[in-house]
């Protein structure tokens, strides 16, 4: 019997009740589900939660995901973001359709630098585009579909709390450098579909240009805010020094090769982008003690939600595999004997579907390791696997029913939700899905170093 699947099928099914039936935060899912696990172990359970409860509070993975939590927090509190997205609608305002091309890179940029979430994604890019594109003629219900098909960007490109969790599964298979550059590629590929999709919008709904006399000039919006891009430093500069020639030239230097091998990406990107930000945005920043512990008691409840979550899926992950999940997977796929490409797509299926209730860092601590475990044991390079996985959980911010991307977005411009749906299945899910089966099988090239 198959007990490490059994445990596995239970853990998902109380973190969906708990959350999308009674509603509690997924906080408390993640636990119930951990305890839920630990049932399976037997009277070897008081033992299997030790060991979980040490390899999460080890797991480097859980102090790199509250770092990030707290630079998208930072870097949204001193208004950095704010100056980043007034130079886009600065440049491309006055495009038809400008104000959705603005949300597009607005998105890829919170996502390439903020790493934050689907839903708050949308949040904050349409809360800015939104108005003004329903005022410059697009349709409620084409707006919403455009704020929430583009949140997706906020998992799809480095960083991002989901691709921390796969590089915590994934341990030795692959290196933090890889999964960041692949997914830059593959996120970038997002970016591009999403502009030509805008292009394709503006064509057939007739939008046009801009006429309003409220456009900020490029060079006002420059001179007010060209610092604010100097935050992307913070993630170039490690990258620079762990891949390509000048990681090599430094790495051969006697005196620095070991040190630049211990160089952790996801920690040091956080890190540089909180120090730039507070560079840049200095004038922002809390002057007196009360003011800072106001400023830092703002991000708890963040710490909060994104700790917990990540500290108990690790835990859970820990007693699955302890339970022998990886055999269980394996005797499975050699059992069902599937062709490569049919099983990466149930894979794919599988991830999308359980994205649609929750979000994609829920989705990927619930069925990431499994579907890891399934695509390597089946042959796919582990590099493509993790990627693959995180597009097909990408989609989570167009995945209707339950998605919060589409509510938030259809709040913001006035929009009836249900008439979001379809379109957003059609434009955003299933070619994202189409992409990750590619990826995982080696059609659509991503890069293989680092």
């Amino acid at each position: 019997m198959p007990l490490a699947l059994i445990a596995l099928a239970v853990f998902i099914a109380v973190i969906v009740i708990w959350n999308v039936v009674v509603k509690r935060n997924m906080a408390e899912a993640m636990l119930l589900g951990f305890v839920v696990t630990l049932f399976f172990a037997g009277a070897d359970a008081p033992q299997y939660a030790v060991n979980a409860f040490v390899e999460a509070s080890e797991n480097e993975v859980l102090y790199a995901a509250v770092a990030f939590v707290f630079m998208t927090y930072f870097v949204e509190k001193t208004g950095v973001m704010d100056k980043l997205i007034g130079i886009l609608s600065s440049l491309l305002g006055r495009l038809p359709g400008g104000p959705a091309y603005v949300d597009t890179f607005a998105s890829g940029a919170m996502g390439a630098v903020a790493g934050g979430s689907n839903t708050g994604n949308a949040a904050a890019s349409g809360s800015i585009t939104g108005p003004w594109m329903v005022r410059t003629g697009w349709k409620k219900e084409r707006a919403a579909t455009v704020i929430a098909g583009n949140a997706g960007l906020g998992s799809a490109l480095p960083p991002s709390a989901s691709m921390i969790i796969m590089i915590g599964f994934a341990g030795t298979l692959v290196t933090t450098s890889q999964v960041y550059l692949a997914l830059l590629v593959a996120g970038s590929y997002q970016v591009i579909f999403r502009i030509l999709l805008t292009g394709w919008f503006v064509h057939r709904d007739g939008i046009t240009a801009e006429k309003g006399t409220d456009h900020v000039p490029a060079r006002v919006a420059l001179s007010r805010g060209w610092t604010s891009a100097l935050i992307f430093l913070g993630a170039i500069i490690p990258i620079a020094i762990s891949v390509g020639p000048v990681a090599d030239l430094l790495a051969a230097a006697p005196s620095l090769g070991d040190s630049m091998e211990n160089i952790s990406l996801i920690m040091w990107i956080p890190v540089l982008i909180i120090g730039i930000s507070a560079s840049v945005a200095w004038k922002q920043l809390p002057k007196t003690p009360r003011q800072w512990w106001m400023f830092m008691e703002g991000s708890v409840p963040k710490f909060y939600t994104i700790g917990a979550i990540l500290f108990f899926a690790i835990a859970a992950s820990e007693v699955l595999a302890s339970l022998g999940l990886d055999t269980d997977v394996n005797n499975v796929l050699a059992a069902m004997n599937l062709p490569l490409w049919l099983l990466v797509t149930l894979i794919g299926l599988l991830i999308v579907v359980v994205a649609g209730p929750l979000s994609s860092s829920a989705t990927l601590s619930a069925v990431g390791q499994v579907a890891l475990f399934g695509m390597v044991g089946a042959g796919v390079d582990p590099l493509l696997a993790v990627i693959a996985i995180l597009v097909f959980a990408s989609t989570e911010g167009a995945s209707p029913p339950a998605s919060g991307s589409i509510f938030v977005a259809c709040g913001i411009t006035g929009a009836r939700p249900e008439k979001t749906f379809i379109p957003l299945v059609v434009y955003y899910v299933v070619p994202f899905f189409i992409l990750g089966v590619l990826i995982a099988l080696g059609i659509v090239p991503v890069p293989m170093g680092g």
